[in-house]
C-alpha cells in the first residue's frame, strides 16, 4: 500500500503552498483517480510520489515503510500526458531496451503482451504508433522496469472513445498486481470507471463520491 502523509509542498517559484496536508492511501486492486483544476497542483503531486520533487513537510510510504526520494523513483513509473515527447529509442525494441541491454526477446514480448502491444513489430518507430498504442508503450517501459506504482498523467486525452476505453480496462487490469494513481482535468471521461475518487482543490485532496465537471 501506499501512503501519503501531510505532504506539504511550496516551490521556490511559486508565492504560496501549492499542496497543504495532503494524504492518501492507494492499495493494489483498486485505481485512484484525483481530479483537478489546472494549476490545481496534480503534475506537482505526481513529481513529489515519484521522487522528482522534495516535499518540505510530510511522508511518502510503501507498506509502512517510509521513503526517501530516490527509493520513490526506483518504486514509481511516471507516464506523461504526451508520452510520445519522451521517446528516446528508434524503434520499439530499442525504447525497451534502454537501460535493459541484457534482456531477452522474450522477456520484452512477454511485457508488451501484458499492455497489448504483442503484435507489434520491435523495429517499428515509436512515432509511427497511434496514441493509444504510444501509451501502451509508454506503460510497458515502465513494466519493464518493475515499477510498483504506475502513476498517469491525463492517460485519456485526445484518444477517441473506443480506444479510451481500451486503455482503461488495461490500467483496470494492470492494478490487479500495482497501485494505479490518474491525475485528470476531465473527470467526466472516467465516469464509468472503477476507481477511488478524489478531488484536488486549494491546495487540499479530499475523497468524493462523484466528480463534477472542472
Amino acid at each position: 500500500m501506499l501512503k501519503l502523509r501531510s505532504l506539504h509542498y511550496s516551490p521556490a517559484t511559486a508565492e504560496t503552498t501549492i499542496l497543504r496536508n495532503v494524504c492518501l492511501e492507494a492499495e493494489v486492486g483498486t485505481p485512484v483517480l484525483i481530479a483537478g483544476a489546472s494549476g490545481s497542483g496534480k503534475t506537482s503531486l505526481m513529481d513529489l510520489i515519484s521522487g522528482l520533487s522534495s516535499e518540505q513537510s510530510g511522508q511518502v510510504l510503501w507498506n509502512d515503510r517510509v521513503l526517501t526520494r530516490s527509493q520513490r523513483r526506483w518504486l514509481c513509473g511516471l507516464v506523461f500526458q504526451f508520452p510520445e515527447r519522451h521517446f528516446l529509442g528508434l524503434t520499439v525494441g530499442q525504447e525497451l531496451r534502454l537501460g535493459h541491454r541484457r534482456v531477452s526477446s522474450d522477456k520484452l514480448q512477454s511485457v508488451l503482451a501484458q499492455v497489448g502491444l504483442e503484435s507489434i513489430s520491435h523495429q517499428l518507430p515509436p512515432e509511427r504508433l497511434s496514441g493509444g498504442q504510444q501509451r501502451r508503450l509508454a506503460l510497458a517501459v515502465q513494466l519493464l522496469r518493475g515499477a510498483e506504482v504506475l502513476l498517469l498523467d491525463e492517460p485519456t486525452a485526445g484518444l477517441d472513445w473506443s480506444v479510451r476505453n481500451d486503455v482503461l480496462n488495461l490500467l483496470a487490469e494492470l492494478s490487479l498486481k500495482r497501485v494505479v494513481i490518474v491525475v485528470t482535468h476531465e473527470p467526466q471521461l472516467f465516469e464509468e470507471w472503477s476507481c477511488d475518487r478524489y478531488q484536488l482543490r486549494n491546495g487540499g485532496l479530499e475523497p468524493v463520491s462523484t466528480l463534477p465537471p472542472l
